[in-house]
């Protein structure tokens, strides 16, 4: 009896890309291939790339070396960013079989009748403005959320991104599909999804194969608000400018978005905003975390930093350090400036020396722990509502409450995919939450 082809899976990068995957997988399992874990030999290794940062780019050749090990007579897959923005480099890495641009991707098993090693890369991957149609996609995999696109692609002109050469113009789900799709995921015992896009605060652009807003991102949330059994939705990210006044109130009296806020802030430099094409001021940014505390004064709200910009000097750099020190804000993601071709902040004068860029980095990333042990602390003696991960360390179990605190307590089974009521009691000296439990 022959044994069904095996496919392996790894994902770099965002929760987009996770949904993707999941989606790609979808299509290998119709086709009949099992599907295995990654550091098992496969037959397949389809390895989604970032290349949000050069680490991300040199992270891929790694992987690579980890499908060759195990099993050498694999064909090995590229799909993702990093395959769209420079298809020819990744087909010089050795060991890549094939290399499938932003359209090819979701197209994947049309590519795999043959699965002979190949001395030289193939390649499909048509020009970026090509790239007009919307692939709907969501993750369910082991995971207690779900990741649903809304949206993708990138009309802003931010002059560090590649992420619009990668991934095409903005455009969107219909709001009936998105919906749909909240349904499927609701029925498969999901507790919470999480919306996922490249820039998802401009949902609505696209939807119906034209730029104008057929629906709004607003539209969207109110529409899901409205889905039966959904317990938890959460926003991934959104734009400081897309993130509308009256959204905010909205959001306070629902029921079912969570008060978690990720803003992506870049610096807490006007001068450095300018150069990098923001469309927004520092102050408006301040506004909408000003805003959010006023309504939901218990919510948690993380903002994205770029250190070691072109022209950040050190008194810019203590400009972003101060106001980020003093702003009410819950943690940091911080990303350390890397040149991207093709970009126009390749070209800028005033570039920050590597090294200072590490120590920057490594402030910024000392700051956000102190944030985020402040933002612990407010949640104390408080009760919290906690979904239940499967995860499991010893005989510890993980979860996170609404507004992202991320909680433990010894491990009960019946629990994962659960939502309990608990007093938060102490940050453990891992810096997670311990609960109140009966004894």
């Amino acid at each position: 009896m022959t044994k069904n082809p095996t496919v392996a899976f790894y994902t770099l990068g965002c929760k987009l890309n996770f949904s993707e995957t999941a989606t790609i997988s979808q299509q290998f399992q119709k086709k009949t291939y099992q599907t295995v874990n990654f550091d098992e030999a496969a037959d397949i290794y389809v390895i989604n790339t970032c290349s949000v940062t050069d680490n991300a780019d040199k992270k891929f050749k790694t992987i690579v070396k980890q499908a060759y090990k195990n099993n050498p007579d694999a064909f090995i897959i590229a799909i993702g960013c990093y395959a769209q923005l420079r298809p020819e480099e990744i087909a010089q890495v050795d060991n890549v079989d094939l290399v499938l641009g932003a359209h090819e991707k979701f197209s994947i098993t049309d590519f795999v009748n043959n699965l002979q090693k190949k001395e030289v890369a193939e390649i499909h991957a048509c020009e970026i403005d090509e790239v007009q149609n919307f692939e709907s996609a969501y993750s369910i995999g082991e995971r207690t959320r779900a990741f649903l696109k809304i949206q993708d692609g990138c009309d802003y002109v931010c002059t560090y991104c590649t992420i619009p050469q990668a991934r095409g113009i903005s455009r969107s789900d219909t709001l009936d599909n998105v919906v749909k799709n909240a349904h499927e995921i609701v029925a498969q015992g999901r507790k919470e999804i999480v919306l996922t896009g490249v820039n998802i605060g401009d949902y609505g652009k696209g939807e119906l194969g034209n730029k104008k807003h057929e629906h709004t991102f607003f539209d969207l949330l109110k529409a899901l608000d409205e889905v039966e059994g959904l317990e938890r939705l959460r926003i991934s990210s959104i734009e400081p400018n897309l993130l509308v006044d009256e959204m905010i109130p909205w959001i306070a009296q629902s029921n079912k978005i969570v008060p978690h806020f990720h803003i992506p802030l870049q610096s807490g430099s006007d001068t450095i905003l300018k150069l990098m094409k923001r469309r927004y001021k520092r102050e408006l940014y301040t506004h909408k975390v000003t805003q959010i505390h006023e309504h939901l004064p218990d919510a948690c709200i993380g903002a994205d930093v770029i250190v070691g910009f072109p022209g950040e000097t050190d008194e810019l750099f203590l400009e972003t350090y101060h106001y980020l020190n003093e702003l009410p804000i819950s943690y940091l993601h911080v990303f350390t400036y890397s040149e991207r071709p093709g970009t126009e902040a390749e070209e800028m004068q005033g570039v920050v020396p590597k090294v200072v860029r590490s120590k920057r980095s490594k402030m910024l990333r000392a700051l956000s722990v102190k944030k985020r042990r402040v933002f612990y602390e407010s949640q104390l003696g408080k009760e919290k509502t906690i979904l239940w991960e499967a995860e499991q360390k010893g005989d510890v179990m993980y979860g996170f409450t609404e507004n992202y605190v991320k909680v433990k307590r010894p491990y009960q089974a019946d629990l994962v995919n659960t939502i309990t009521k608990q007093k938060l009691t102490k940050i453990d000296t891992d810096g997670v939450v311990l609960v109140h439990t009966n004894p």
